[in-house]
C-alpha cells in the first residue's frame, strides 16, 4: 500500500505531499490542473525514465519521495533528478540502488491501468501472458528451462557444424602449414639468441686476426722483436761502459723488453672462448632457414608459434568435435522427449485456464454493465518449437452482442469498452497481496447506469485493496475514502500546482464542481453522498 508521496520541483509542482488511505483514494481537479504530474512522478520513482526538462524552472533538481507498506514492512524509496546532468539517483530505504531492482520492485508495488494498458490489451502477447499467469509455477519454470537448453543445444551444435565445415574445408591447408612449421621447429626467441651469438662470434674472429698480427710483429720473419731489444740493450750497456750518459737506458729498454715477453704470452693465450668457424657457419645456415620460413608464411617467428598452436588445437578439436556432436544430439533427444511431455502439459492446462478465465471474465463484464449474453474465448494457434513439437498460444476474441462472430478487441471494442475489460481484468486477477492499484481514466467513455456498476466494482476491490482512482465523473470521485483536489494557481507571474485533501463540505463543493455547478450540481452532489 503506498502511505506517502512527496513530490519536489516537477513541472509546476514545488512542494507536494500526500498521505494515503487504505481502500478508494480519488484524486479530481481540473484538466490541466497538474493530475498528470503526480503520476509522471509516480512513474518516474518506479524505474521510468524522466528528462530534466521535466524539473521546475530554475531549479537544480528534482525529488520524488513515497513510502509503502509491505507485508514485510515498511519500503521508502526516493529518487533525485539532476538538471545541470540530467542524471538520476534512486535510493531504497535510505541506500543507493539501480533502477533495474526498483522496476523488480514494481509489480509488488503498484499497478498502473491506463490508457496505456489498454493498448496494450489489445496485444495479443498480452492474451498470452494473461493465460499463462494460471498456469502451475513448477510447470512453467520446467518449460522455460527446458525451451533455453533446447535452444542452448541447438546453438552450441550449429556452431560446432559450422567450425567444422570450414576448419574441414581448411584442413589439407592447415597441415601443410602445420608441417613447414614443424620442418624448422623454430623455438621462443631463437633469432635473436642466435644473432646475438653470431655477433659474440664475430667479435672473436676480429680479435683472432689482431692477435695474429701483434704476434707476427713480436715473433715474425724479421726476427723476434724481444731478441732484437736484447740485441739493442747489449750495445746500449757497451755505451754506457765508456759513457755513464747512456746506463739508465740500459734499464729502460730492460723494462720494454719484459713488457713484450708478457705482452707476447697473453697473446699467445689467445682471446679466450674462441669459436671455431663451423659454429658460425652453422648460426648462419639455421638464421637462413628461420628467415625463409618467415617470408613464405609471411609472419614473424612469435606469429609462427602462434599459427603452429592454434593449428594444433583446430586440429584437436577436428578430432574430437564429432564427439561432442553425438554427445550434444543424445542430449538434444533428451531434453526434446522431456519438453515434448512438458508442452502437453502446457497445452492441456492453456486449454483448460482459457474456459476458467472465460467464464470469470465473461461473468466480470456482466457485472460491468455487458449484455448477458455476452462471450470472450481464445482462439488458438499453433508454433512449432522443435520438430514434432507444437504450443498452443491464445488470442482473446469476443463477441459482446449476440448474432456477431467472435473478433478481435481492436476490431470492435470502443474506449470505454476496454475501460471495463481492463477493470474485469485486474479484478480476477487480483490476489491477497496485489499491489496499489491505479486506475487512470478508467472511466473514459462510459455514462449513465454502466458508470454506477463500475463504481461498484471498484469499491469492491476497494474492499480489499488500495485503489487509486483519477477521474472526472462526481458518482465515482463520490465513493472515496479519501479525496484529493488538484489544481493550480499563479503566484507573482508562476504557476504552482497543488494537491489537497478534501474534507467534509469541501468534498461536497468538489462534487458539485464536477456535476456542473449551480443548485443543479449541488443538488445532484449532496445526492451522490448519501447513496440516493
Amino acid at each position: 500500500m503506498l502511505e506517502f508521496l512527496r513530490i519536489q520541483n516537477l513541472a509546476l509542482i514545488e512542494d507536494l505531499e500526500m498521505e494515503f488511505a487504505p481502500g478508494l483514494n480519488v484524486l479530481t481537479g481540473e484538466s490541466g490542473a497538474g493530475k498528470s504530474f503526480i503520476l509522471r512522478a509516480l512513474d518516474f520513482i518506479l524505474g521510468e525514465k524522466l528528462g530534466p526538462g521535466m524539473i521546475r524552472s530554475g531549479r537544480e533538481k528534482a525529488l520524488v519521495e513515497a513510502v509503502f507498506q509491505l507485508p514485510e514492512g515498511e519500503t521508502l524509496l526516493r529518487r533525485e533528478l539532476t538538471a545541470e546532468t540530467g542524471r538520476s539517483r534512486v535510493y531504497v530505504n535510505d541506500r543507493l540502488s539501480s533502477q533495474d531492482k526498483v522496476r523488480q520492485m514494481r509489480p509488488r508495488l503498484i499497478i498502473h491501468t491506463s490508457q496505456h494498458a489498454q493498448q496494450r490489451l489489445l496485444r495479443p502477447s498480452y492474451h498470452q501472458q494473461l493465460l499463462d499467469t494460471y498456469l502451475p509455477q513448477e510447470l512453467r519454470r520446467k518449460r522455460e528451462e527446458l525451451v533455453a537448453r533446447l535452444k542452448e543445444l541447438r546453438s552450441r551444435e550449429q556452431d560446432l557444424v559450422e567450425k567444422t565445415q570450414e576448419l574441414e574445408s581448411k584442413r589439407e591447408f592447415l597441415e601443410y602449414q602445420q608441417h613447414e612449421i614443424r620442418k624448422v621447429d623454430p623455438k621462443p626467441g631463437e633469432m635473436d639468441e642466435l644473432e646475438n651469438r653470431k655477433q659474440v662470434l664475430r667479435d672473436q674472429a676480429q680479435a683472432q686476426t689482431a692477435v695474429n698480427s701483434c704476434l707476427d710483429l713480436l715473433y715474425g720473419d724479421q726476427g723476434a722483436l724481444v731478441d732484437r731489444i736484447h740485441d739493442l740493450q747489449r750495445e746500449v750497456r757497451t755505451l754506457a761502459s765508456l759513457d755513464g750518459e747512456y746506463t739508465p737506458f740500459d734499464q729502460q729498454l730492460e723494462d720494454v723488453r719484459q713488457v713484450l715477453m708478457d705482452f707476447g704470452s697473453s697473446l699467445k693465450q689467445g682471446p679466450g672462448g674462441q669459436e671455431s668457424e663451423r659454429e658460425l657457419e652453422e648460426i648462419e645456415s639455421r638464421l637462413w632457414q628461420l628467415s625463409q620460413l618467415q617470408r613464405r608464411m609471411n609472419r614473424t617467428l612469435e606469429q609462427l608459434l602462434d599459427l603452429d598452436r592454434e593449428i594444433e588445437d583446430n586440429l584437436s578439436f577436428l578430432d574430437t568435435c564429432h564427439l561432442e556432436l553425438s554427445q550434444i544430439d543424445r542430449e538434444l533427444k533428451q531434453v526434446h522427449s522431456q519438453l515434448a511431455d512438458i508442452i502437453d502439459e502446457v497445452n492441456a492446462a492453456r486449454r483448460s485456464n482459457a474456459d476458467k478465465l472465460c467464464s470469470c471474465l465473461q461473468n466480470e463484464l456482466q457485472q460491468l454493465g455487458f449484455s448477458s449474453d455476452v462471450q470472450v474465448r481464445f482462439d488458438f494457434s499453433t508454433v512449432e518449437l522443435a520438430p514434432g513439437i507444437e504450443e498452443i498460444q491464445g488470442r482473446l476474441l469476443w463477441v459482446p452482442n449476440p448474432g456477431q462472430p467472435p473478433q478481435p478487441l481492436d476490431q470492435i471494442a470502443s474506449g470505454g469498452e476496454l475501460s471495463r475489460f481492463l477493470l474485469a481484468l485486474v479484478g480476477l486477477t487480483a490476489g491477497d497481496e496485489f499491489p496499489t492499484l491505479l486506475f487512470d481514466e478508467v472511466d473514459a467513455g462510459i455514462g449513465g447506469l454502466i458508470l454506477g456498476q463500475v463504481g461498484r466494482r471498484i469499491q469492491e476491490l476497494a474492499r480489499h485493496h488500495q485503489v487509486i482512482l483519477i477521474s472526472h465523473w462526481p458518482q465515482l470521485a463520490s465513493l472515496a475514502e479519501c479525496h484529493f483536489k488538484v489544481y493550480k494557481e499563479i503566484e507573482e507571474e508562476q504557476t504552482f500546482t497543488f494537491c489537497t485533501r478534501l474534507q467534509g463540505r469541501e468534498v461536497e463543493q468538489e462534487l458539485s464542481r464536477m456535476a456542473g455547478g449551480g443548485d443543479q450540481g449541488r443538488a445532484m452532489a449532496r445526492q451522490f453522498l448519501e447513496g440516493t
